[in-house]
């Protein structure tokens, strides 16, 4: 069927209208979730629960932490912050490597091929980490630093050298607190809608606090 607009209607301009869905920043999380599942496995690497214990770990990872970072991951790409959707999918996709290799492997092994894979996402979190060390420092830095802590849990995993397993578990502790106190800051933030925290923004970053604009709506999370 033809629709014939008539001389009137087709002289007359349509009005357009932009509508815009706020949305709030999916880091926290995304970083609650990284700080339940590098803890978790940080406490089997250090021996302060028996390695069979480490299935409870892989499950909390792979049900808690693999799902919620990659809700993250979703919504960052609809805020269009790239930083947090590269990351938060990057990490999802890891730990849920992690969790089914712990799961599926006899307590307390050191998998070659695992740390491998752990070395090639450290490199990957490279890639987003580097990205926003200029703009946004602390969201920056937990990436970073989980870049850290699967470098020293693969080369563990490749060397079978209890010394580097040892260290991924205080680098996942340091991790750990990292991404809970970067959770917290922009959760309150969200919150109060400013600063409280510091979160360290700087440049198109730091736009939202200066102008009180709604999430989702600034120019970056």
């Amino acid at each position: 069927m033809r629709v014939v607009h008539g001389a009137d209607s087709a002289s007359s301009p349509v009005p357009s209208r932009v509508v815009l869905r706020p949305l709030a920043t999916p880091l926290p999380l995304g970083f609650l979730g990284l700080m339940v599942a590098t803890t978790s496995f940080a406490a089997v690497q250090l021996g302060w629960v028996a390695p069979d214990q480490g299935r409870f770990a892989a499950y909390a990872a792979l049900l808690l932490t693999t799902p919620v970072q990659l809700i993250a991951s979703a919504f960052g790409f609809l805020a269009r912050d790239p930083v947090a959707a590269t990351g938060m999918g990057i990490l999802a996709g890891t730990w849920a490597a992690v969790s089914i290799a712990t799961l599926t492997s006899p307590p307390g092994t050191l998998s070659p091929g695992l740390g491998v894979v752990l070395i090639c996402a450290a490199a990957a979190l490279a890639v987003p980490g580097a990205s926003a060390a200029a703009e946004k420092p602390l969201v920056a830095g937990v990436v970073l630093l989980s870049a850290l802590r699967f470098l020293v849990t693969g080369i563990a995993m490749t060397t079978g050298a209890h010394g580097w397993l040892t260290a991924a578990g205080w680098v996942g502790l340091a991790l750990g607190v990292a991404s809970l106190y970067a959770a917290l800051a922009l959760e309150l933030e969200g919150v109060h809608r400013r600063e409280v925290l510091p979160v360290l923004r700087r440049g198109p970053g730091a736009e939202w606090t200066a102008t009180r604009e709604e999430p989702g709506v600034r120019a970056q999370l």
